[in-house]
């Protein structure tokens, strides 16, 4: 199979043996994704053939999505209610958060098996044992074989939390494509698009998820969607929001890495001066969305928590967050907290040094570059 839209489509349309996506916002994205991947990023035979495995898993999803709908008409009445958003820029400690707010059962997470396939939706007797679960870690074990750098960056489990960010991916105005290979235009058309498509269909897949398949608090997380801001607070007027935050001159070399790792496999002339330029612009103009948001009568529905914080007494920074948010931080919640921290401590193999220098990037240029940031947030520089 060739990267063209018209095949995808078919491909997906046939896998799913439907035709209904759903309306059609999801056309314009794929085109440009489509162009930019062709025109620019350089895929090698590997990354092209990831590229299109993975546009026409998400066709196929929402494809399958639909067909749920269609069916089951009343999965419209399900309601989000007040959910709880992790945002802040990558790095900042926010997957290991997110593992222990996902440990409180009286959340709802987005689990890496269903956000990879939704379908059919997940039900209450066999949400545990369901096989995609041990689909998706056999995926993961295949992900780590071929891109060896990046393991050990991130936590990931095929039952622990998930960036939303697949889900957004279903209506293709998402960042998840630009980890894998350059793709300028796409990114800038991203920035600049109507994001609320991408909002309205995330609902509708949280509406589904949580149909059979209980609690109903709703526990989500993406720095992604900073920079889109404002759409998701159009269609989730009542969400709040946990903020994470680091020394920007610690984050950017490793976002950088993450980018790297992935993009120096699938593409056949991977530029690190590339993908430290986009990310130093991505981040700061992110940034300054959000704290344009937050100065605009919504600070009351923010909550930070700081790298140092977590990483010092994990339980102490999720106590303090639980106070704040007015939660009642459970025994059994502290107890699969503790159980998760000490387990996962162990395939931890330290901190990582990545040189601002690899990526085109200098110190004291970040410093700068990121002033607002350090002075709205009173952020340490770390040694």
């Amino acid at each position: 199979m060739e990267l063209r839209v018209e095949q995808l489509i078919e491909s997906a349309v046939e896998r799913a043996g439907s035709e209904d996506f759903g309306g059609d916002s999801w056309r314009e994205g794929l085109d440009v994704l489509v162009n930019s991947l062709t025109t620019e990023s350089a895929l090698n035979e590997l990354g092209e053939s990831v590229m299109i495995d993975q546009i026409v898993g998400l066709l196929v999803n929402r494809l399958q999505v639909e067909q749920w709908y269609a069916q089951h008409p009343e999965i419209n009445e399900q309601e989000i209610v007040a959910p709880l958003f992790g945002l802040g820029l990558p790095r900042t400690g926010s997957t290991a958060l997110s593992f222990l707010l996902a440990s409180d059962t009286t959340r709802r997470s987005l689990r890496t098996w269903e956000a990879g396939k939704p379908c059919p939706p997940p039900e209450t007797a066999t949400e545990h044992t369901d096989p995609r679960i041990a689909e998706t870690q056999i995926g993961i074990d295949i992900t780590n074989e071929m891109f060896p750098g990046f393991v050990g960056m991130l936590p990931t489990s095929a039952t622990g939390p998930q960036e939303c960010i697949l889900l957004m991916a279903l209506d293709f105005r998402s960042q998840l494509f630009e980890g894998m290979a350059s793709i300028p235009a796409y990114s800038s058309w991203l920035l600049g698009c109507d994001m609320e498509p991408a909002y309205r269909y995330h609902r509708r897949v949280l509406q589904l998820l949580q149909w059979r398949c209980p609690p109903e608090r709703w526990w989500l997380k993406t720095p992604a969607h900073m920079h889109s801001i404002d759409a998701l607070n159009v269609v989730y007027p009542d969400a709040r929001f946990v903020m994470t935050h680091r020394d920007v001159g610690k984050v950017l070399p490793s976002v950088c890495a993450v980018f790297a790792a992935l993009s120096d496999v699938l593409t056949s002339n991977p530029d690190p001066v590339a993908i430290g330029a986009h990310n130093a612009e991505l981040w700061s103009y992110s940034l300054q969305r959000l704290i344009a948001f937050r100065d605009s009568g919504n600070e009351s529905r923010f909550f930070d928590v700081s790298f140092a914080e977590v990483q010092r007494d994990p339980l102490a920074a999720v106590a303090k967050l639980y106070a704040e948010l007015g939660d009642d931080l459970s025994v059994d919640a502290r107890q699969r907290m503790q159980d998760w921290w000490a387990e996962s401590s162990k395939e931890r193999s330290g901190p990582h040094t990545y040189s601002a220098e690899t990526f085109g990037l200098d110190p004291a240029d970040i410093r700068k570059q990121f002033a607002f940031y350090y002075d709205r947030f009173d952020v340490t520089l770390e040694d």
